[in-house]
């Protein structure tokens, strides 16, 4: 029998969709406001070191301060609506992955861009610059909802301590591959930094991880 949602769940994951929504609009809505003032000929890579663009500087430090505080709010709403710590994990890739998701579609529905999905964007800001294709975050985000739906139905995940390791080593090697490209984004050979095999075999070792938890505790279950 297939695993089911609860309704309760299903009404929180539902507010929370909108949630992701609306705030990946408030999200864009800043950006755009950002690349008219600092970027009026466009925003194109290799980028300008954030530090040679006059007046950028106080700016730079109130952005780190927003990406810090959406990331505060993220954390309290998972918080506020989870039971537990699964839930409230899985309310948070959930927030995460549908606001970076719409992040885009809304650049998109605002001032047209990104032209295609392997444009560069600049992705985060902490602790440093993180950057690659947009096709890249939204892999990373299709990855957490699939993650997400596993933990909001009720299959055991079988998460011992070397699979907890596994998957944040995993999740730093992914993060890294981000920062790299992003340290380098003002080389005009930036392309060169972001390792496409790298990050696809990331994605399918947290993947596989997630199900190898699964399926570990049926087997075990059905050798009793």
């Amino acid at each position: 029998m297939c695993s089911q949602i609860d309704k309760n769940s299903l009404r929180r994951f539902i507010a929370l969709v909108f949630f992701g929504i609306a705030f990946a609009y408030i999200e864009s809505a800043v950006v755009v406001y950002l690349r008219a003032i600092f970027y009026p000929d466009g925003f194109n890579f290799p980028i300008t070191d954030f530090e040679e663009i006059a007046g950028f500087g106080p700016y730079l430090v109130t952005e780190i301060g927003r990406e810090a505080a959406t990331l505060v709010l993220m954390f309290t709403a998972s918080y506020m609506l989870g039971r537990n710590l699964r839930r409230r994990f899985a309310y948070f890739l959930t927030i995460f992955a549908v606001w970076d998701i719409f992040y885009y579609v809304w650049l998109k529905v605002l001032i047209d861009w990104p032209a295609t999905i392997m444009d560069w964007d600049i992705l985060f800001l902490i602790p440093v610059t993180w950057a690659g294709p947009v096709l890249a975050p939204v892999i990373t985000s299709a990855t957490m909802l699939i993650i997400a739906a596993v933990l909001f139905t009720d299959k055991t995940v079988h998460l011992i301590l070397p699979r907890l390791a596994g998957f944040s080593g995993i999740v730093l090697m992914i993060v890294v591959v981000f920062c790299i490209a992003g340290i380098n984004c003002t080389k005009p050979e930036y392309k060169l930094y972001f390792s496409w095999p790298g990050f696809i075999a990331l994605h399918i070792a947290v993947i596989l991880l997630l199900f190898g938890c699964i399926l570990r505790k049926k087997e075990g279950k059905s050798n009793r």
